[in-house]
């Protein structure tokens, strides 16, 4: 059973950086399309990005689209979320999961956007 550790959220001001971390343990990792979600006050959880296990694909919501950036390293059973040009909308809760939900879901990361 893959679980799963976000981390590295915080507070930032709006135009702010940061690195989302998602830290994966058990097998078939390796294997599935991942994802970062992402959860705000009152709202449905909605995607954010994925990224191929081939790591040749990568999928992005319009809303972070030219402003994050996915990534994933294999030795470390690790999946990132770089944020950049960060805005207040971006506040939320975020989530990795394979693009399916496939696992369950962890704990989440807060990223609080500053205006």
């Amino acid at each position: 059973q893959v679980q799963l550790v976000e981390s590295g959220g915080g507070l930032v001001q709006a135009g702010g950086s940061l690195r989302l971390s998602c830290a994966a343990s058990g097998r078939t990792f390796s294997t599935y399309t991942m994802g970062w979600f992402r959860q705000a006050p009152g709202k449905e959880r909605e995607f954010a990005a994925a990224i191929s296990r081939s790591e040749d694909s990568t999928y992005y919501a319009d809303s972070v689209k030219g402003r994050f950036t996915i990534s994933r390293e294999y030795a470390k059973n690790t999946v990132y979320l770089q944020m950049a040009s960060l805005k207040p909308e971006d506040t939320a809760v975020y989530y990795c999961n394979s693009r399916l939900g496939t696992f369950p879901w962890g704990q989440g990361t807060q990223v609080t956007v500053s205006s």
